[in-house]
């Protein structure tokens, strides 16, 4: 998993995500729909123009930093999200689409207050998450497909 520098990292971040998570996640967003638009038809353009998806996607970086020391805590709200990203069709290659635009919103908001450090720890503790999200949704896959 995550050394403990790397947590120590991450959890330094929770104040600025407090501060700024919503802007990452709308930079996040705008910036992987324009550089790519193939991967806007898995997201629910309603909840993108309320502001419902940014939101969302903002409390559950939150959290994983707050809980980047027991992600095992997050594991429910894994499976659900896990189970909605089944229903629109997410596979394993969108994560490194996805993994490059949040790094460089956080880059992109945070500016120099995003330090080396801090974007290395980011890239790994995405890297795990990535992969737990993975797992998960290739089960799911199998599951719905053998049960066909």
């Amino acid at each position: 998993m995550l050394d403990q520098q790397t947590i120590k990292v991450i959890k330094s971040t929770v104040p600025a995500l407090k501060a700024h998570g919503l802007d990452i996640t709308t930079t996040f967003y705008k910036n992987m729909f324009e550089q790519n638009p193939e991967v806007a038809p898995l997201f629910d353009m309603s909840k993108q123009k309320s502001g419902e998806q940014p939101k969302a996607l903002a409390m559950t970086v939150l959290a994983a930093a707050q809980n980047v020391d027991n992600l095992g805590a997050m594991m429910p709200v894994v499976n659900r999200i896990a189970v909605r990203h089944c229903d629109c069709g997410v596979k394993e290659e969108h994560y490194p689409i996805v993994g490059k635009h949040l790094l460089a919103a956080i880059k992109e908001v945070l500016g120099e207050a995003a330090t080396d450090e801090i974007m290395e720890a980011w890239a790994k503790t995405y890297e795990v998450i990535a992969n737990v999200f993975i797992e998960v949704e290739n089960d799911i896959y199998r599951s719905r497909q053998s049960s066909k």
